[in-house]
């Protein structure tokens, strides 16, 4: 049974990764800490995210017991909006290299094809009257060729992309040295993201699949910026349930596995250390044909994204805006 992918560069890169993504920096370290000693390789964390000092401090944590060592772990951090200029690209994978006390990561992504202006290194989302303030002149190749740059450093041993549309994703391979080793977007069973797995499936780009459970704790964080969204619950659903119920697992379980079985890389998040093995435990057991294709039947094409950045009033009319 898969437990990795190889990505186009040779790395194996493990289908199983904790998502850091709304871990509270207090929190997330614990997080971490435990998903390593429950077995996890995989790091999911983001400039962007401003918990990367709290995930670094996790993976130092974990490498003390003498457990695992850095060679075992694959560690991925993204590029964040705010530096989506090639001079800016060094400069902030280096600022998250030190917070997360590291010498390299293993991936590093460019987190949105749409990139914003720098106001301060703190300032992640710059918006002046309620706006966004995007930066229309976002060049994705000259951006490619610096992160490229990061793999001859040595900062990073591959390089991929995230919320990429398959134009874009072609645009990039078609002008790489270094190709694309994974696009991450958000996939699930209500939205499979076929066509666009098609489509990298070609130019030997996996696919991580971000929001696996439907990312149900962000309502919160949403409904703090005053945007009311209806979010869907893969947990709940009547044939997930009922495939969870035939294996005696978790919903949760079920969701994960279902793109595991397909090459797809999931990302779940959580900080309680139960929920992290619990997550973590979608090897012992395998979907059949049935199981497959009543899960697939479940797919809503692109009325089934839930993650449409509308939180972010104006990011959609950047010439690069990728939905």
């Amino acid at each position: 049974m898969n437990t990795s992918v190889t990505l186009s560069g040779g790395q194996r890169m493990p289908l199983l990764g904790l998502g850091c993504w709304q871990a509270p920096r207090q929190e997330v370290a614990a997080a971490v800490e435990a998903a390593l000693l429950a077995g996890y390789r995989h790091i999911d964390t983001a400039y962007n995210y401003q918990n990367e000092d709290g995930v670094g401090e996790g993976i130092q944590a974990a490498l003390k017991t003498g457990k695992m060592t850095r060679n075992e772990l694959f560690v991925v951090t993204k590029l964040p909006l705010i530096a989506m200029q090639a001079d800016k690209v060094e400069k902030y994978l280096k600022k998250s290299l030190r917070l997360l006390g590291l010498d390299y990561v293993d991936l590093f992504l460019i987190h949105f094809p749409a990139g914003c202006i720098e106001r301060s290194e703190t300032d992640i989302f710059p918006i002046k009257d309620g706006r966004l303030l995007i930066d229309p002149s976002t060049d994705l190749i000259a951006l490619w060729k610096e992160m490229e740059r990061m793999v001859t450093l040595g900062l990073t041993k591959t390089i991929g992309v995230s919320n990429f549309n398959a134009k874009q994703v072609l645009k990039i391979a078609s002008n790489a040295q270094i190709p694309p080793a994974v696009n991450q977007v958000e996939c699930h069973v209500y939205l499979q993201q076929r066509a666009l797995r098609e489509a990298c499936k070609k130019h030997n780009v996996a696919i991580t699949a971000y929001g696996p459970l439907g990312s149900p704790g962000r309502k919160a964080l949403y409904e703090s910026r005053g945007v009311t969204v209806e979010l869907p619950d893969l947990l709940n659903n009547p044939v997930v349930r009922l495939v969870a119920e035939k294996h005696k697992r978790t919903a949760a379980q079920v969701l994960l596995r279902f793109l595991a079985q397909q090459d797809i890389i999931v990302i779940p998040k959580s900080t309680k250390a139960t929920r992290i093995r619990e997550n973590g435990d979608i090897f012992s057991f395998q979907l059949d044909e049935l199981d497959m294709a009543a899960l697939s039947s479940l797919d809503q094409g692109e009325p089934g994204r839930s993650f449409a950045f509308d939180g972010f009033p104006g990011l959609s009319e950047h010439p690069e805006f990728p939905f």
